[in-house]
């Protein structure tokens, strides 16, 4: 495939600590890579480079002649006032493309990411549907290059099918950050992980997720047989130079550099496969009641829409729940109902005298102007942890943080690192309940590693609202699934609660379609008597409106073939006038039967 992107010895440093070394990266046509990498390695640095949002200390990237690239950052964010409609003209305009074609594109691309009020205010959208628009804000642009950094956060689980869906059917080549096993291993084509742990700081490898991991543990092996043979090799020159060579032979004088050179070797190799993770240990009471929380009939709406009733679930001890639905179903609401932070407008919750609640909020924020040190422990230089006495220095390492970042601002901190910071809080606070609102947000797969393992070990119980399909199937025992229409169901697991969602959209959809064959069957039907409460103007337009709709109805039809034709879909000007026609269409035969309706409720 044809070269579109290359970049050759890149390097990055932030002061005098190196983010990155040298590091070379190609892009072809059509590539699909996942990048990982633990947190601070310089992931979204790299990306940054590649999009020239950064310039690198040293090294060159070079975008193909005429290439589009498009570079999506980790946070969506949209001007105040700024309509969905706005944010995508705005990115037609810097695109250059034709104006005749705005409202084609436009229509087609915020249809497929699920649109359907274009003059929504960009700034008031849930976080899962700005990282929607701000997709489609890219995929207007037409990129052949595409640069996602943590694409999947903030989407919930359809959000993510649909956008692996999207890349996988896509002609350009996507390069994508991620902590998503599951998205990387539906997505990816070959990943590749930056990590010091390499030679060349970067390790690739075709194929999927799963095939990356055998790669890695093969390359691992091997690099632990050359530390063997290398730790044999040394030890075998120190025990010859302990015996005093003399360095002015020429052989001696050789041997002896090599011997140094094979220690440096050595030194290298030892400090690459050292491997650290973060310390991720939560910490239950002595409490011995079974039953935490029961939920009795729960209902909750937010401005008149129900998210869920008769809602009826015990947590108890030990046990592992997850909690899932689309954007603006109410998983947060949930949490914080159960957190006492809301009242149930309907129904009870009781919860266990004394309960205590250890809350990892969604929207968690730190002070950026606190240093670490501070952050880590407020009050001292010391924090009791299982009512012991720990050096905030020695709490900080189990979090993989240095004792040089210890008096750094936390702004400086990368969103994984904050992370951990914000998981190093709430392991000082022994729990009963474990609530965590969407805790995988920008934590590496290592530490995400890890923190599975605790949740799995941890005897309180846990509440967990993610969007990390692999977490949540190896976490969860049970699932609370709501389906945003007010409906909320318990599960053994997350494909049951899919499998529950699909029969509710087909059952919705067959609704929909009894009812519109309904109306069309009556609007069919002999006319009816007029009736005495139809006025005389009234009771002539009842008599012809049957006519009317079927006439209208032939119209839309016509104007739907035109559309289909090969001739005008290649021809913007024409296409454009053909899609104005057939939205005037349709509007005249939702008209007419909205008037029908009108009409026949008036006769009684």
């Amino acid at each position: 495939m044809p070269l579109l992107l290359n970049a050759q010895s890149v390097s990055k440093a932030f002061g005098a600590t190196p983010l990155f070394r040298e590091i070379s990266f190609t892009v072809n046509d059509g590539d699909r890579i996942g990048v990982i990498g633990p947190n601070g390695s310089g992931k979204s640095t790299l990306l940054r480079i590649f999009a020239g949002e950064e310039e690198p200390d040293a090294g060159e990237v070079t975008l193909r002649g005429g290439a589009r690239l498009v570079y999506i950052e980790q946070e969506s964010q949209f001007e105040p006032g700024v309509t969905v409609r706005g944010v995508v003209e705005a990115a037609l305009r810097r695109a250059k493309a034709p104006h005749d074609e705005w409202e084609t594109r436009l229509r087609a691309t915020l249809g497929k990411a699920g649109f359907t009020d274009f003059g929504a205010e960009a700034a008031s959208l849930s976080g899962g549907w700005k990282k929607r628009l701000a997709i489609a804000k890219g995929l207007v642009q037409a990129p052949d290059l595409l640069l996602l950094d943590e694409p999947t956060n903030h989407l919930d689980l359809a959000g993510i099918a649909w956008l692996e869906d999207l890349i996988r059917q896509a002609q350009f080549a996507t390069v994508a950050i991620s902590h998503d096993r599951y998205f990387l291993e539906n997505f990816a084509r070959e990943i590749a992980e930056l990590s010091r742990a390499y030679p060349s700081g970067l390790l690739r490898a075709k194929g999927t997720y799963s095939d990356f991991l055998d790669a890695k543990q093969a390359f691992l092996a091997s690099e632990a047989k050359r530390q063997e043979s290398l730790e044999n090799r040394v030890r075998v020159e120190q025990e010859w130079l302990r015996r005093g060579p003399k360095a002015r032979a020429t052989k001696a004088k050789a041997r002896i550099d090599k011997a140094y050179e094979l220690m440096d070797e050595l030194a290298d190799v030892s400090s690459r496969m050292k491997t650290a993770t973060a310390g991720i240990d939560f910490t239950a009471t002595d409490r011995q009641t079974k039953r935490l929380v029961e939920m009795e009939d729960v209902q909750y709406s937010v401005d008149g829409r129900k998210l869920f009733s008769g809602l009826n679930f015990p947590v108890v001890a030990g046990a592992r729940v997850g909690i899932v639905g689309p954007n603006g179903s109410g998983k947060t609401t949930l949490l914080r109902l159960i957190a006492g932070e809301l009242e149930p407008e309907a129904g009870t919750i009781q919860r266990a005298n004394a309960l205590k609640v250890t809350y990892f909020e969604q929207t968690r924020q730190l002070d950026g102007n606190q240093t670490l040190r501070r952050a880590l422990a407020p009050d001292s230089d010391s924090v009791v942890v299982n009512g012991s006495v720990v050096h905030v220095a020695s709490w900080a390492a189990r979090f993989l943080f240095t004792g040089e970042q210890l008096n750094q601002p936390v702004e400086r901190l990368s969103g994984g690192e904050r992370a951990r910071v914000l998981m190093a809080r709430m392991m000082l606070q022994p729990a009963d309940l474990l609530i965590l609102d969407e805790p995988t947000n920008d934590l590496d797969i290592p530490t995400l590693e890890i923190l599975e393992e605790s949740l799995t070990d941890y005897p309180g119980a846990v509440l967990l609202v993610t969007h990390d399909r692999y977490l949540l199937d190896r976490v969860s025992s049970v699932v609370i699934g709501l389906d945003g229409q007010g409906g909320a169901a318990s599960f053994a697991d997350y494909a049951q609660w899919e499998a529950w969602m699909a029969e509710q959209e087909a059952a919705r959809k067959a609704e929909t379609a009894a009812k519109t064959e309904t109306t069309r069957s009556q609007a069919s039907s002999p006319a009816a008597p007029v009736k005495k409460k139809l006025g005389y103007l009234e009771a002539r337009e009842w008599a012809t409106i049957e006519e009317r709709i079927a006439e209208a109805e032939s119209v839309l039809k016509k104007r739907r073939q035109t559309l289909e034709d090969p001739a005008v879909v290649v021809d913007s000007v024409r296409l454009q006038a053909a899609l104005a026609e057939m939205e005037e269409a349709q509007q005249a035969v939702d008209a007419l039967y909205s008037r029908w309706a009108e009409l026949e409720a008036k006769q009684g």
